[in-house]
């Protein structure tokens, strides 16, 4: 793929529209891709995670310890978002579910990208600080149909 698709692509990710063009292009050309064949582990629950995975084509199973279902993501779908902002261990296992490519961005390049975009930062902070909002309500919202 070509530079101008991945910034295309990396646009479609909220977590990257909402820093703007300029910081989405520089993640497009400082990322890295990488190719998996059906079956291929990405990483494993536990492994630290350093990066996030931005899906171009193909499928990825992500399996959680303990059950809980497995979920299956596609193009477009960022794994590891956290892991841009903090150093964390992978939650779940991503297993290729036939061939994959997908886009490798680094937090150590993200953070760069946050560093130089001040204003990319703050509209980041913003877009979590909503997000988490979103999420406290529907906890509300889910904790009070199960008392009654």
């Amino acid at each position: 793929m070509s530079i101008e698709d991945d910034v295309a692509l990396l646009d479609h990710v909220p977590t990257f529209h909402v820093l703007g063009s300029a910081a989405i292009r520089v993640l497009a050309i400082g990322s890295e891709q990488r190719e998996f064949a059906d079956g291929a582990v990405l990483f494993r629950a536990g492994d630290a995670a350093d990066c996030g995975y931005v899906v171009q084509q193909g499928s990825i199973r992500l399996s959680f310890p303990g059950g809980g279902g497995d979920v299956v993501i596609g193009p477009g779908a960022l794994i590891g978002e956290l892991a841009l902002i903090v150093p964390m261990v992978r939650p779940a296992t991503a297993t290729a579910m036939e061939y994959v490519s997908v886009i490798r961005v680094t937090r150590t390049l993200f953070q760069r990208v946050l560093d130089s975009e001040p204003a990319a930062a703050r509209r980041l902070r913003d877009e979590f600080a909503d997000r988490v909002s979103q999420a406290a309500s529907d906890l509300v919202l889910v904790g009070g149909r199960l008392t009654t």
